[in-house]
C-alpha cells in the first residue's frame, strides 16, 4: 500500500521511529501467520534494563467476541530487532 507521507511527518523523528517499529513488527506478524491489515494493533513503550522497548500487539477486530489467541511482538530499542514473541491462548 503507497501512502504519500507529508513533510512534517518526515521530520518527526518519533513518528518515522514508531513506523520502523511497526514494520518489524509486522514483519514477525505476517510470519507467524497474522493478518496485521485485519488486526486491531496497539503500540505501547516499555522500559527494559538499560533501554526502552517496544511492544506491539495484534489483536481480533471483534474485540467483544475475541477471546485469546492475540500476537505480541516485542521490538528492541533500535526498532529493527524482535526480542520475543508471544502467542495468546
Amino acid at each position: 500500500m503507497a501512502v504519500t507521507v507529508p513533510e512534517d511527518v518526515l521530520q518527526d523523528d518519533l513518528a518515522l521511529f514508531v513506523a520502523r517499529v511497526t514494520a518489524t513488527a509486522n514483519k514477525q506478524a505476517f510470519a507467524s501467520g497474522v493478518d496485521a491489515l485485519n488486526s486491531v494493533i496497539t503500540i505501547r513503550q516499555m522500559s527494559s534494563e538499560d533501554r526502552a522497548a517496544w511492544r506491539v500487539d495484534y489483536g481480533d477486530q471483534d474485540v467483544l467476541g475475541w477471546r485469546g489467541g492475540g500476537l505480541s511482538v516485542d521490538v528492541a530499542a533500535d526498532g529493527e530487532t524482535v526480542k520475543r514473541v508471544l502467542r495468546g491462548q
